[in-house]
């Protein structure tokens, strides 16, 4: 049977080993934005970069929905979907990207952004009357534990490049990114995926333009590095990854989901470790592990009779 809400990837019967492995391609895929972040902005204004990378995935998506004769949206989905792109999109990776061009390190930004979850959880259980068993708010609490034991790590490792300004844009953007994915699993679950996307990508590249023209003046340098980093993120985190995440949104809670985050700054240290040859010390890797215990015990469903 195919589900009503008619969005990609929505005939379950098929859907028991994509559904299981989701989250993991996810997790993968995520960790790599904030490496991204730290390519791109060096040849490319934060605001400019994330302008033309929301506008290209748009019309990619559309094009693709286009020829698969996608579901269309309707005027209450469009609203919505504009809505929630504000926070998900525009604020989130404007801050994130923001943080990267005042210099803030790519796992410093990602140990920020991984502690939205609890932000999440609390706002779920608030808002959406989503609650969390005891099993799940130790999970919680191992997610936090992971993200701050990487920061320890950081912090020996001497990071640098830590300033106000970048501290601020990194918390507007986490606060973007809950309200966002609130607002995505309260308002967004029957939107189809493919339009919907598009619309979120095409509001937040106008407010992003806006930005890049007035403060940047769209600058860029078009080196091979600007074009692998775009053709990265626009492929990779603005399709893959989102429309994964977006597909995990509708078919599981807000604070499972957004646990997944926790996972992100210990993958980002390791990659860095592996492209920047930074520090990675055994707290890190402790870190991970511990992140991962914490997803699990968040994500894990309960077991049913029968």
């Amino acid at each position: 049977m195919i589900d009503r809400s008619r969005g990609l990837l929505s005939s379950r019967p098929r859907l028991g080993g994509l559904a299981a492995s989701a989250p993991v391609v996810f997790v993968l895929l995520w960790s790599t934005g904030f490496i991204v972040a730290r390519y791109g902005t060096r040849d490319a204004g934060p605001l400019t970069f994330l302008s033309l990378r929301l506008f290209i995935a748009a019309i990619v998506l559309i094009l693709i929905a286009r020829i698969t004769n996608a579901p269309r949206l309707t005027r209450e989905q469009v609203k919505w979907a504009m809505i929630t792109g504000v926070g998900l999109h525009a604020v989130y990776l404007g801050g994130v990207f923001v943080a990267a061009d005042l210099g803030l390190p790519s796992g410093l930004s990602a140990l920020i952004s991984g502690l939205h979850p609890v932000l999440t959880s609390v706002g779920a259980l608030l808002l959406l009357g989503e609650t969390l068993s005891r099993r799940q708010w130790l999970g919680v609490a191992c997610g936090v534990g992971g993200v701050v034991a990487v920061v320890v790590d950081r912090l020996e490792a001497g990071i640098s490049g830590i300033t106000a300004g970048a501290l601020v844009a990194m918390a507007v953007s986490v606060v973007g990114m809950s309200a966002g994915t609130l607002l995505q699993r309260s308002r967004g679950g029957a939107m189809p995926l493919l339009l919907g996307t598009a619309v979120q990508y095409l509001v937040s590249a106008v407010i992003l333009g806006v930005g890049a023209g007035t403060v940047e003046h769209f600058e860029v340098r078009f080196t091979a590095r600007f074009w692998w980093s775009l053709l990265w993120a626009v492929v990779v985190l603005s399709i893959a990854a989102v429309l994964i995440m977006l597909w995990l949104l509708q078919r599981r809670a807000a604070a499972r989901v957004s646990s997944l985050f926790f996972l992100t700054p210990a993958l980002s240290t390791i990659e860095g470790a592996l492209l920047f040859d930074e520090r990675l010390g055994v707290l890190a890797v402790l870190g991970l592990v511990v992140a991962l215990a914490g997803v699990a015990l968040t994500t894990r469903q309960p077991r049913t009779a029968g």
